[in-house]
């Protein structure tokens, strides 16, 4: 799994919108398999099945429904993967994923958002 800085980079990159989003399902193909000893949540208040799953060692799984939402978890848990709650209840999830630049639409950034407070939560 890339971690957020090559996230960014990669994204950045990317001008054209729907190419960008092309490049959104491409991360999440690489959601690594949801290991046995992770805890899972489904997140309420997205438009796809979402689950974010987390290990005792803090190592975040997720998967969606959706090719597109599992990109959007994809990036997501690359941002909180292998930090602590208090780190993350820190961390700036919402600019740190606007700064990205991906075109989505009211109901997809819905769910960024729930997934965003569900994480700010732990």
């Amino acid at each position: 799994m890339l971690d957020y800085e090559q996230v960014k980079h990669v994204l950045s990159m990317i001008q054209d919108p729907v190419e960008k989003l092309e490049m959104v399902m491409e991360f999440g193909k690489n959601l690594p398999s949801i290991p046995e000893n992770a805890g899972c949540t489904e997140i309420v208040g997205c438009v796809s099945r979402v689950q974010i799953c987390i290990t005792p060692d803090n190592h975040f799984y997720g998967m969606a429904d959706s090719a597109l939402v599992r990109g959007i978890v994809a990036i997501i848990l690359s941002m909180v993967d292998g930090k602590s709650a208090q780190e993350i209840k820190n961390m700036p999830l919402d600019s740190m994923f606007s700064e990205l630049n991906i075109n989505l639409g009211a109901s997809r950034l819905n769910g960024v958002n729930s997934m965003i407070s569900f994480l700010k939560n732990l």
